[in-house]
């Protein structure tokens, strides 16, 4: 089938083009698509060289279905168009996530909420989706009452420029800021905007799209959002606070078993997940597992996960791989 890409150029969509090529997703014609000034450039698809082309050349190409990742304001004036043509659009902005009408979808826990009149499907957050990737078969069988959540995120997250920036301040080279600060030996408690409740965008992100993804409004999240001066993952640390009382041997269990999740849990050991074990990995890795003493039915967990594959590229393929199983593409 015709696959467009939107964003091809860009870290994440250069990711898409690497996770499509390695899961054999059926591409009969690949349709790469960027910004203007990097029409006619060539990106590499299993081997071959394709010629970057326009959004409306992208439109009357006439794909199946079309991966987005080129940022909020181009999703929300192009995503309606795509769609209006027939093309399945599964878009990794933030732009449509809240949207009431539009599916937040993470194929592990709800993708049996898409239907083949979803002509847009929402990717959610990058450090989002390894959360509840880990948290839904805890939320099943004991039921979540509030979550209080720590990120430790990778420049990645940023994109290009913010690793040229680090890559730079390693090197004691003058160059562009993606960040207002230098990030090299330095952590920036700042992940996009701050709104007017002190919280910045990012955080908010987690709370709402948490929610949403469970399909339970119920849970109560907390979050701080923090860029680290590292690659290849996002870490988390988790407090979850359960309705009901867990065994920790279960925990570990339920976790073992659930779709996309590995336990890296040895203290004895020294065993437990980092950045530099996932990435490249499309697994969400949980370790740290422990009983909060302070207070009951209270988890502490640590989850890491490459937030450039499952938290993002990975997933939005992984959404375009059950729309094709279920015979809802094209």
């Amino acid at each position: 089938m015709k696959v467009a890409v939107v964003g091809a150029t860009g870290l994440v969509g250069t990711k898409m083009l690497q996770v499509l090529a390695e899961r054999n997703f059926p591409v009969t014609e690949l349709i790469p698509v960027a910004s203007e000034k990097s029409v006619g450039k060539e990106v590499e698809y299993k081997g071959k060289k394709y010629k970057v082309v326009s959004m409306t050349d992208a439109i009357a190409a006439k794909p199946a279905v079309a991966l987005f990742s080129a940022g909020g304001g181009t999703s929300l004036e192009w995503a309606p168009k795509f769609a209006e043509a027939g093309i399945t659009v599964i878009d990794n902005s933030s732009a449509w996530r809240m949207d009431p009408t539009k599916k937040l979808v993470v194929p592990e826990i709800n993708a049996d909420a898409l239907t083949g009149s979803d002509k847009v499907i929402a990717n959610p957050n990058c450090s989002t989706i390894q959360m509840v990737v880990a948290l839904n078969p805890l939320h099943k069988k004991y039921k979540i009452k509030r979550l209080v959540v720590s990120t430790y995120q990778s420049v990645t997250g940023t994109g290009v420029k913010a690793v040229t920036q680090l890559m730079n301040e390693r090197q004691g080279v003058e160059g562009e800021m993606a960040y207002r600060y230098q990030i090299d030996m330095n952590a920036i408690p700042q992940i996009d905007v701050f709104l007017d409740n002190g919280y910045t965008k990012e955080e908010m992100k987690m709370v709402n799209e948490t929610k949403k993804i469970m399909r339970d409004d119920s849970i109560r999240v907390t979050a701080t959002t923090v860029r680290i001066p590292v690659m290849g993952g996002h870490s988390e640390s988790v407090n979850v606070e359960f309705a009901n009382d867990f065994d920790l041997d279960e925990v570990r269990s339920l976790l073992a078993s659930a779709p996309g999740v590995v336990v890296v849990d040895d203290p004895a050991n020294a065993k437990y997940p980092m950045p530099k074990d996932a990435h490249e990995r499309d697994e969400v890795f949980v370790g740290r597992l422990r009983r909060d003493e302070s207070q009951p039915n209270t988890l502490n967990m640590w989850i890491v996960s490459d937030n450039l594959r499952k938290g993002a590229a990975t997933n939005a393929v992984q959404i375009a791989e059950y729309l094709l199983q279920q015979g809802l593409l094209g």
